[in-house]
């Protein structure tokens, strides 16, 4: 084990190994490679059986980097003895095996946030007895997904007063009901949301007390990556599990603690009670003039623990600074920018990243890179510079996505029926609206499942009456269809071979080219299903199997789908890497580039206007904290003299957070464009 080459704070981290200890690793500290010596030291030296380890983290990316490292320090085969994995990845394989305990099935779905809102939607119909079109409940879902996650009662969320007081008292009550109405419908479909999963694995435990001795058992050290990012959930899981043997080492900055909108609280770390804790300073990654601004900035909380990176590099360039007349200028300077450090420095396209503070600022960017020109390395003209915008999840968000995924999801969970209810007439099965509206009616008014009432109008057609003979012949077909695909599953058939057919059977390609307009959008919507049939065969073919899960299935294919849906980690653009990166700084979060852009730095903006009015500047400025850390070498601070809001021009004020960084070390720049870079 190389822990020579660890400074005198990381080996400290890596060898305390018992008790509480708290590891703050600022920026570009070393976090992983910390994390990867301690497993190995606690194997090599502490004679720990590999399985007796668990380490959580946030993200598959990161988990997938722990593995992967983890494996050149031991042997492979005793490096995968390691439970290595995200806390959803974790209290998924707990629910796989345990969920019957608390009344479900082992196949039941996972499901996004979109699915969950669904089901919002239905608990709000029932309990309005509404059947029309319902104004937007995003504040009723926000208040619910917040008092899941941070474990308080929901509470009044409207902003819009009623002058009724009984309407009040009414939403009032629907709202502290909400939650239990919520896991009721989740459990009556046989499925599991994100933050489900922490919430009945948490369950699980407090209810089978010896389940839970059995884990605390089973896992003698247990370590959390981004503690800082940790919901109250995630903390009392983490504490539960760590109370037989007492050995828990979290490790996170609270610098770094930009998540509170998904319910983090930055509290856990700051108030996390410890028996040792050890400050990691000394970063790898940026130039001590970086640092130093980064520095600046954040010692402005008052809510941190006291600590300042510094590194041993040459001290670097001053950060560049560009004031421009509005948000097409500032793209255009920022172009240019990229072209003089490309050429004056030797960097490439994707040593660059443009970073920004909401996703509405990166239009104007993409038509400066658009219309760049410049001259490549043989002296040859070239218009626009080649960029990826990192958008996280959208493949996900797809129509084609979700319907084969629904159509995955009603063939190995029928009691699913949001999924049955999204594919049970795509494509067109002659089911109308009408005729869908009368069996849920009719399944509602009497307690059934959805897909029981569908095998039942299949056996016989007077099942419900007046159903029209289209409507039942389509019930028939998608009944056949569902039941052939589970008893080719059930025979052997791969995962995949199984959704081709099926694809090829309802003839779903026919139909987007029935609905689509340009051959474009119908080869954009087809290499949509192509991917998603690539992914199955890709899960196929990397399947590992254990003794709980044996040979690949469609459940656990879901399950990865949804649980795998981390950025630039996809392979949507086999290019990615060698362009300029577009990202928001949440998006950053974890990345690091030779050269940054931090662009839009106004009042409003960074901070923005929301967080200032719910008291969030503290984390506002951890957030720009955050993107100045993501600079290797090259720094760039660019705002706009007055920019488009909802169509209007405003005049802006340069972010409060640029006041805070020493003038010194800043270089005020004006960017205009030479010739040879014009048309």
């Amino acid at each position: 084990m190389a822990s020579t080459l660890l400074n005198r704070e990381q080996k400290l981290a890596v060898e305390t190994t018992d008790g509480k200890v708290l590891v703050l690793a600022g920026a570009g500290s070393g976090k992983t490679s910390v994390l990867i010596q301690r497993i190995a030291y606690l194997i090599e030296q502490k004679g720990m059986l590999p399985s007796q380890i668990l380490g959580l983290t946030f993200t598959n990316k990161a988990a997938l980097e722990m593995r992967h490292r983890l494996s050149s320090l031991l042997p492979v085969k005793i490096a995968k003895q390691v439970h290595l994995s995200t806390f959803h990845s974790f209290c998924y394989q707990l629910l796989r095996k345990e969920i019957h305990r608390l009344g479900y099935t082992k196949n039941f779905t996972l499901v996004d946030e979109s699915e969950s809102k669904r089901i919002v939607e239905h608990i709000v119909r029932e309990q309005l007895e509404f059947e029309g079109r319902l104004p937007s409940i995003s504040s009723t879902f926000e208040t619910l997904k917040m008092a899941r996650i941070q474990l308080e009662a929901p509470t009044k969320n409207d902003p819009q007063e009623s002058d009724d007081p009984q309407k009040t008292k009414w939403h009032e009550k629907f709202i502290r009901d909400l939650p239990d109405l919520f896991q009721r419908s989740m459990k009556a479909c046989n499925t599991v949301d994100f933050d489900g999963l922490i919430e009945l694995a948490l369950t699980l435990f407090k209810e089978n007390p010896d389940l839970l001795k059995e884990y605390q058992e089973k896992f003698s050290h247990i370590m959390i990556d981004e503690y800082q990012d940790t919901s109250p959930l995630q903390d009392e899981l983490a504490k539960l599990l760590s109370q037989g043997k007492n050995n828990l080492c979290v490790v996170g900055d609270d610098d770094q603690s930009i998540y509170g909108f998904r319910g983090a609280k930055v509290d856990q770390i700051l108030q996390f009670s410890y028996d040792q804790i050890v400050k990691l300073e000394q970063n790898y990654r940026s130039t001590p003039i970086i640092l130093e601004a980064a520095n600046s900035v954040i010692q402005n909380n008052k809510t941190r623990h006291n600590k300042a990176l510094w590194s041993e590099k040459e001290r670097g360039e001053e950060l560049h600074v560009f004031v421009s007349d509005d948000e097409n200028n500032e793209g255009d300077g920022v172009a240019l920018r990229i072209l003089q450090l490309k050429e004056e420095k030797g960097l490439q396209w994707g040593d660059f990243a443009i970073l920004y503070r909401s996703n509405i600022l990166s239009r104007p960017i993409e038509l400066a890179l658009l219309r760049a020109h410049y001259k490549d390395g043989n002296g040859k003209p070239q218009t626009g510079i080649p960029y990826h915008i990192v958008q996280g999840t959208e493949f996900y968000e797809r129509r084609e996505v979700k319907d084969l995924l629904a159509y995955m999801r009603t063939i190995t969970n029928p009691r699913d029926e949001t999924a049955i209810l999204r594919i049970i007439n795509t494509p067109r099965r002659g089911i109308s609206h009408e005729s869908l509206e009368k069996i849920t009616v009719f399944q509602r008014k009497r307690n059934f499942s959805l897909m029981h009432v569908l095998e039942k109008i299949a056996e016989d057609e007077t099942f419900i009456p007046n159903l029209t003979k289209k409507a039942v012949e389509g019930i028939d077909l998608f009944i056949d269809l569902i039941h052939d695909s589970q008893k080719q599953l059930a025979t052997g058939k791969s995962p995949f071979k199984m959704m081709n057919d099926l694809i090829e059977k309802v003839e779903y390609k026919k139909m987007i080219t029935n609905e689509v307009k340009t051959e474009k959008a119908e080869n954009f919507k087809v290499e949509n299903v192509v991917e998603t049939l690539k992914m199955i065969e890709r899960y196929e073919e990397g399947f590992e199997a254990t003794p709980d899960n044996p040979s690949p299935t469609l459940a656990d294919f879901l399950a990865n789908s949804h649980l795998n849906q981390d950025p630039l980690i996809r392979g949507e653009d086999k290019f990615a890497e060698h362009k300029v990166q577009l990202l928001t700084f949440h998006s950053a979060k974890g990345l690091e580039f030779p050269a940054c852009f931090l662009i839009g730095l106004e009042d409003h903006i960074l901070p923005h206007e929301k967080s200032i009015e719910e008291g969030g500047l503290e984390e506002e400025r951890r957030l720009f904290y955050v993107a100045i850390t993501r600079a290797k070498r090259y720094l760039t601070l660019s705002m706009a003299k007055v920019r488009k809001k909802m169509g209007q021009t405003i005049t802006t004020t340069p972010s409060r957070f640029l006041h805070e960084i020493d003038p010194a070390i800043l270089k005020p720049s004006i960017w205009k464009h030479p010739l040879p870079y014009t048309k």
